[in-house]
C-alpha cells in the first residue's frame, strides 16, 4: 500500500488553495494564500513553491513523504512541455508561456503535473464528490462562465489541442447573443451568472405582467442570478420565465452531452447551482425530453457536493492518474 502523501493546487485569479491529501483523497491539511498577479503574474510561481515548502517546514515532512503535486490552473494546457499561457485573470497573456510543472518540481523537489482548473474540478467531484468514481462523468460548472470537463472509461478527455469539455461553448441558439469566444449563441452566454442577468433583463423588457424582478429592472435595480432564482422559488412570474427559458437550453445541451457519451451521472457546479433541487428539477424537465430512452434511463442529473474543495482533491488525483 502506497502510504505517500499528496498535494493539491488550485490556482484562482484571487486564491490558491492547498491541501495535503492521503491517497484514498481524503483532506489531512489545508490552507490558502491571495494570489499576487501584478508584474504580469511572476510572483505566483514563486509564492507557491515558498508557500509549499514553508508548510512541509510547519508539518514536518520531507519531499520524499510525497507521490507528488497537482495543480489546477487557468488558461491552455500544454501537456507536451507542462506550460501555461492566456490566463487572463493570472496577468499571464497569450504571448508569454509559464513553466509550472518545471519551476515547481524544482522548487519543491516533488514531480509536480498541470491541468486546466475546470478539468480538475471535473476530476475532483469523479472521484469524491457526486460522480460517486464512476468511470463515466461529465462535470459542468455554472458561474461567471460556463465550464467543464469529461471523464470517459476513467481518463480525462483533453482532445487534440486541449479543447475537449468546453460544455460553455455549445452553440445552443444560433441567433442568439455574442460570446467572448467570438461565437453566437453559446451556452455560457444565457446560462452563466452573468448570462443569466442579460436574459432576465431582456425579458423584463417585454414582459407587461405584475413581478418583483421586472420592477427591480424597471427601477435601474443591480440583479445577481441568485435574485432571479430566488424570486422564482417564490412564485414571482417573470423570474419563474427566466429560469424556463435558461433551464430549457441548460437542458438541451446536457441532453446532446448525455446523448452523445452515455456518462452515469452529469454532475451540475458552480455559483449557480446554489439554487440547488429548485434548478436540477427545471432542467431535468427538459433534459428528460432532450434524450432517447436508453440514455434517459441511465445518465443521472446531480448537483455537485464538494464545492470548493473540488479543485484541491481533483488537482491532487491527477499525481495518481499521470504518475503513478
Amino acid at each position: 500500500m502506497n502510504d505517500k502523501k499528496l498535494i493539491g493546487v488550485d490556482l484562482g485569479g484571487t486564491t490558491i488553495k492547498f491541501a495535503i491529501l492521503n491517497q484514498d483523497g481524503e483532506i489531512q491539511q489545508k490552507w490558502s494564500q491571495e494570489t499576487n498577479v501584478l508584474d504580469e503574474g511572476s510572483h505566483i510561481i514563486p509564492d507557491i513553491i515558498e508557500s509549499i515548502n514553508h508548510h512541509l517546514d510547519l508539518y514536518q515532512m520531507k519531499p520524499e513523504d510525497f507521490s507528488g503535486i497537482g495543480m489546477g490552473t487557468p488558461g491552455g494546457v500544454n501537456r507536451e512541455d507542462g506550460s501555461v499561457s492566456g490566463a487572463f485573470n493570472l496577468n499571464w497573456d497569450e504571448d508569454k508561456k509559464v513553466y509550472p510543472v518545471r519551476d515547481i518540481t524544482e522548487g519543491t523537489k516533488i514531480q509536480t503535473f498541470v491541468e486546466n482548473d475546470a478539468n480538475v474540478a471535473a476530476l475532483g467531484e469523479r472521484w469524491k464528490g457526486a460522480g460517486e468514481n464512476a468511470d463515466d462523468v461529465v462535470f459542468v460548472t455554472l458561474g461567471t462562465g460556463v465550464g467543464g470537463g469529461i471523464v470517459t472509461n476513467g481518463k480525462l478527455v483533453v482532445g487534440t489541442a486541449g479543447g475537449a469539455g468546453e460544455i460553455g461553448h455549445v452553440t445552443v441558439d444560433p441567433h442568439g447573443y455574442n460570446c467572448n469566444c467570438g461565437k453566437v449563441g453559446c451556452l455560457e452566454t444565457i446560462t452563466s451568472a452573468t448570462g443569466i442577468v442579460r436574459v432576465a433583463r431582456d425579458m423584463a423588457e417585454e414582459y407587461s405582467g405584475d413581478s418583483q424582478l421586472k420592477a427591480k429592472l424597471d427601477d435601474g435595480d443591480d440583479i445577481s442570478a441568485k435574485d432571479v432564482y430566488d424570486l422564482a422559488k417564490e412564485n414571482d412570474s417573470l423570474a419563474l420565465k427566466v429560469v424556463d427559458r435558461v433551464s430549457m437550453y441548460l437542458g438541451l445541451a446536457l441532453g446532446n452531452m448525455a446523448n452523445t457519451l452515455n456518462p452515469e451521472y452529469i454532475v451540475i457546479g458552480g455559483g449557480v447551482s446554489a439554487a440547488g433541487e429548485f434548478l436540477l428539477d427545471k432542467v431535468n424537465n427538459y433534459f428528460i425530453e432532450y434524450t432517447f430512452p436508453l440514455v434517459r434511463e441511465t445518465t443521472k442529473l446531480k448537483l455537485a457536493t464538494l464545492g470548493n474543495g473540488a479543485g484541491v482533491i481533483g488537482a491532487a488525483s491527477l499525481v495518481n492518474d499521470k504518475g503513478e
